[in-house]
């Protein structure tokens, strides 16, 4: 094993260590605000291939549900369309939760699609991820042309459908 890879894998169960999980975590990124099933479908697929390999995760499409009322969910696009000022402290009350979960996730898979184009928060993840040495697993859901050049910078690995990421982990991580 290389010097990196122990680093890396050090760093892992520091993380797992502070958590008091010791599964790997995966951070799974990518478009919610814009998507019209507010990217759960994605998610639901990679699931059970999290579970297979033992690895728990961080998934905002529920952990939205423990950081915004049913109220804030339900008057978000109003709050942000009119200025409200819930709106901003709502915002930072759910980035600091994501970016917490990120920093203690030990890897990212990145779903990028038609409606991540546009995303602050996506490429934010990722650009975290890169800067703390966490590895980031990019599958492109649109022509690579079209999507994000910082997004695909910040990727250690780029795969062009979820079969392929699926493939990978359990290759990667299977014979731990």
């Amino acid at each position: 094993m290389s010097r990196s890879a122990d680093g890396a894998r050090a760093a892992r169960d520091a993380r797992a260590a502070h958590r008091g999980d010791a599964r790997p975590r995966a951070y799974l990124a990518g478009a919610m605000e814009r998507a019209p099933d507010r990217g759960r479908a994605w998610r639901e697929r990679v699931l059970p291939v999290l579970a297979e390999l033992g690895h728990g995760c961080f998934n905002p499409c529920e952990e939205e549900l423990l950081v915004a009322s049913e109220e804030e969910r339900a008057r978000f696009r109003e709050w942000k369309a009119s200025g409200h000022e819930e709106f901003r402290s709502l915002m930072t009350r759910i980035i600091d939760h994501d970016l917490t979960a990120l920093e203690e996730s030990d890897y990212v898979i990145c779903y990028w699609d038609e409606h991540a184009n546009g995303s602050g928060g996506t490429p934010a993840e990722v650009t975290l991820a890169r800067v703390w040495g966490k590895p980031v697993y990019l599958v492109h859901a649109i022509d690579r042309a079209d999507g994000s050049s910082w997004v695909q910078g910040c990727a250690s690995a780029i795969f062009d459908s979820l079969e392929d990421l699926c493939a990978y982990l359990r290759r990667e991580y299977g014979s731990r």
